[in-house]
């Protein structure tokens, strides 16, 4: 699979509550800005896969080595620049963004 180049605004979320929001058609409809953060920070805790979800609701996973530069902005809106390859989001730069 060749990697796609992004630029995409989005949420880094868990897995367990972006599958469970999945049939949303936005993820503004399902995250409440005042309790995401804890949420998803309870929810990788406890095992749940650290994920990024775009504004229309896509979940993409993320890859091994940007885990480092993601886990900052667990349960923030973002702003990431990187590529798509192999089905998992490649980070090259990430930055909240106000909710």
């Amino acid at each position: 699979m060749t990697a796609a180049a992004a630029d995409m605004t989005g949420y880094i979320s868990d897995s367990q509550c972006a599958t469970a929001s999945a049939k949303a058609a936005t993820a503004a409809e399902w995250i409440n800005p005042n309790e995401f953060e804890s949420c998803a920070k309870k929810c990788v805790k406890a095992g749940s896969p650290v994920v990024f979800v775009t504004v229309d609701n896509k979940i993409l996973k993320i890859d091994a080595d940007s885990m480092k530069s993601v886990m900052p902005h667990l349960g923030h809106k973002v702003t990431v620049s990187g590529k798509i390859e192999n089905g998992a989001l490649k980070v090259d730069s990430i930055q909240s963004v106000k909710m």
